[in-house]
């Protein structure tokens, strides 16, 4: 009887996480349980340090074209370890990347897209209190956000400008390496063909935009 390669793919949200091992050793003995209970074989790991809404997440690119050219299925320990965003799930099944759930292994996929919904409306509910909280607390009179950026916004623009095109500038690297990857997955793709997967993977411009040719073909002139 033949088994089932499987590639396993571990996340965690802060370096202090991935060093310590916080939240790493609960997921590999999922992923140890779920093999031990239905056989199969781990024929590789990759491990991603950040937040799962991150543009940036090479080691999960990385399990996903290990597991295409293994013939294996992606393996994580829980969905929210891939995403809470409902759109990345849906892009995932849609493009046929097959993947399970060592907490739900016989759940079936339309299971798993209300599971991811109701993950994507749970973040939504957790921001929308942060929000409420926040603005709760400035009506109080508390001081919120960075009193110093403030004042480098009103009496400083040129500080609070490069502070701007920093956080672009970084923003612009990130997404710069995951365009690289599609090129390097297909050499003649053109830029408009980069933009429809960057969106399709869930991705979106600095300003929350989708991706167009043209902003795609602007990133590698300013590389």
């Amino acid at each position: 009887m033949k088994h089932t390669n499987y590639v396993a793919y571990y996340r965690v949200s802060t370096s202090k996480q991935g060093q310590t091992g916080l939240g790493m050793q609960a997921q590999q003995q999922a992923i140890t349980d779920f093999l031990h209970h239905h056989g199969g074989k781990l024929v590789a790991e990759f491990t991603e340090v950040g937040s799962g809404k991150k543009a940036d997440r090479p080691e999960f690119e990385k399990a996903v074209d290990y597991a295409h050219l293994a013939n294996a299925v992606l393996l994580v320990a829980k969905l929210d370890r891939l995403s809470r965003d409902l759109h990345f799930i849906t892009e995932l099944q849609k493009k046929g990347i097959r993947f399970k759930l060592a907490d739900f292994p016989d759940i079936d996929q339309l299971t798993i897209h209300i599971l991811a919904a109701m993950a994507q409306h749970e973040a939504q509910m957790i921001s929308q209190r942060t929000k409420a909280a926040l603005r709760a607390a400035k009506a109080r009179g508390v001081t919120l956000g960075n009193p110093q950026l403030d004042t480098y916004r009103n009496h400083n623009p040129q500080l609070a400008t490069l502070v701007r095109t920093t956080a672009q500038r970084q923003w612009r690297q990130k997404i710069i390496k995951v365009i690289h990857h599609i090129q390097q997955l297909q050499p003649q793709v053109t830029s408009v063909e980069i933009a429809k997967t960057l969106n399709q993977r869930g991705l979106s411009s600095y300003r929350n935009k989708p991706f167009t040719g043209a902003i795609v073909s602007r990133l590698l002139r300013q590389q």
